[in-house]
């Protein structure tokens, strides 16, 4: 992965917990939803063992995938989602979104808006600052799609300066930061780049990014019920926070693969997909890099928001394991969904396992189908271990916890334990909320205690305030009951580890992030006393 991407997740892991905004109006698609055709693997000329076997390494190496969906010509051969994970459920793309707003971007410049060509400054002459760095005038808006703006400033260095003061101009921030190189020299991952593409898009229409590309992308390919997270003016914020089902991601490849057409019509324009699939730019070789160049997916050059890959492939993808991988030499499109650091390791799996599998089809045995068949139907990621009950139930159960100051505002606690599940109830600043989990299974609801600290950047989706979840919680010792939250409309976790002695308890927050990053969680252990 790019250096300046990978401290990028490690820093805004963990270090952005507890910030939040305001929701606000809405911003989200409806339209008619349809599918895509369906067939067997075989009949696509995919071997049904590669398939498997790609399922069987991923789950040996425990990449945590969430869903996985296999295309070729056309037609669905292979689909799956890891139970809690549910194929009518969106999924958070980080930073697959950025080459939807780019899609965005080739739309207007279809509509001829806009230009490549033209500069950033001319689209914001009111806010660019009065000592503006000489070369933001040279600035143009394929720097921006290719990563290339010259900034010095990594991600990570950048983005708390948007989130120390969230009543900011994003714009105005982009545009007074040190720009180190001439623009175009240099490519480095810059996703306020992107954000500005949205923001020129946004500002060229008057219309948010959902709302411009409702009629133009998401309602020709039957998405419906996508949604996008805003920034602090309520714009959507175009480099991350889309969420779209798994099915809806391969549509989008489908139509890249597909040149921009769509059922007979040309939705994207040709020569904007053939410029953004295209190497833009080249990826500096970085020093002490783990893996020669020519076997490293990052490293293979980069078009208008979509990485070059090996095998003569392309993709957009998103932190923690989002991917669209376009295969053309295959007429093949593979979307997979999960919780994993190690993208690269991923993309490996699918060059060993179902490159393969596209390019031979040994005959197809009873026993390979069966084979194919269960490896789908047992996908699911298990309860967390643990006893369904506890001697101290007896000593706890309904009891209200009174809990001390803290920076998350937490101050009531309590929980009722069932035979087959337990409710918990919290307060806190921003009123009651609680939580329904099975013992040692999961139970679908929803909650409305904020997903916002689990995300790499805080930001909202507009007007929702009830989030979709899958719970379970089980005893680990006697006096330790441990509560698994999956908000899975994100790619994470999170686990409330409650410590139970006489009439103490200690409550202990820790994000799935933790795990991913090696950061620690930066929320506070709660201390609390029984009021009864």
């Amino acid at each position: 992965m790019n250096q300046t991407r990978r401290e990028f997740l490690e820093w805004f892991g963990i270090g952005l917990a507890g910030v939040g905004f305001m929701s606000a109006v809405p911003s989200r698609v409806a339209a008619k939803e349809t599918y895509l055709p369906r067939s067997t693997p075989e009949a696509q000329g995919v071997s049904p063992a590669g398939i498997v076997n790609f399922l069987q390494v991923t789950e040996r190496r425990n990449f945590k995938l969430h869903s996985l969906m296999v295309v070729r010509n056309g037609h669905v051969v292979a689909e799956g989602w890891w139970a809690p994970y549910r194929a009518d459920r969106k999924h958070t793309l980080y930073s697959l979104s950025k080459s939807i707003t780019a899609t965005a971007v080739g739309l207007a410049v279809g509509e001829r808006r806009l230009t490549v060509e033209d500069t950033v400054v001319s689209f914001f002459p009111d806010d660019v600052p009065a000592n503006a760095d000489p070369k933001l005038a040279r600035m143009k808006v394929k720097h921006l799609l290719t990563m290339s703006t010259g900034h010095d400033l990594t991600d990570a260095e950048v983005f708390p300066r948007l989130f120390d003061t969230p009543n900011d101009n994003w714009v105005r921030t982009f545009l007074a930061l040190p720009i180190g190189q001439e623009p175009g020299s240099r490519f480095r991952y810059n996703t306020l780049a992107t954000y500005m593409l949205g923001r020129i898009v946004q500002k060229l229409t008057g219309q948010t990014l959902i709302e411009y590309l409702t009629p133009r992308l998401f309602e020709p390919l039957g998405i419906e019920g996508a949604d996008w997270e805003i920034d602090t003016q309520r714009f959507n914020v175009g480099g991350w926070g889309l969420r779209l089902k798994t099915e809806d991601i391969a549509k989008f490849g489908q139509l890249y693969l597909q040149y921009g057409v769509w059922n007979e019509k040309q939705v994207v324009p040709s020569v904007w997909i053939d410029e953004a699939t295209q190497q833009q730019i080249v990826q500096p070789r970085q020093p002490n890099a783990p893996r020669p160049p020519e076997t490293d997916d990052w490293m293979q050059g980069y078009g208008y928001q979509l990485w070059g890959c090996r095998n003569g492939a392309y993709r957009a993808d998103g932190a923690f394991g989002q991917f669209c991988i376009v295969i053309p030499d295959q007429n093949a499109v593979v979307v997979i969904t999960a919780e994993q650091a190690d993208m690269q390791a991923v993309l490996d799996e699918v060059w060993n396992h179902l490159l393969p599998a596209f390019q031979r089809t040994n005959q197809i045995t009873e026993t390979t189908r069966k084979a194919f068949e269960r490896a789908f139907a047992d996908l699911a990621i298990s309860p967390p271990a643990g006893s369904l009950s506890s001697p101290t139930v007896n000593r706890v159960n309904r009891r209200t916890y009174a809990i001390g100051d803290n920076p998350q505002g937490v101050s009531l606690v309590s929980l009722d334990f069932g035979t087959r599940d337990w409710v918990l109830d919290m307060q806190d600043r921003q009123g009651k909320h609680q939580l329904r989990g099975g013992l040692f299974a999961w139970r679908e609801g929803v909650t409305t205690l904020s997903p916002l600290p689990l995300k790499l950047l805080p930001t909202p989706v507009p007007g929702e305030v009830r989030h979709p979840v899958a719970v379970s919680g089980a005893w680990r010792d006697p006096n330790t009951f441990q509560i698994t939250c999956r908000y899975v409309e994100t790619a994470h976790y999170d686990t409330l580890t409650f410590r139970f002695e006489g009439d103490t308890v200690q409550i202990t927050p820790r994000s799935s992030l933790t795990e991913l990053t090696g950061r620690p969680d930066k929320r506070a252990v709660l201390e609390g006393i029984s009021r009864r």
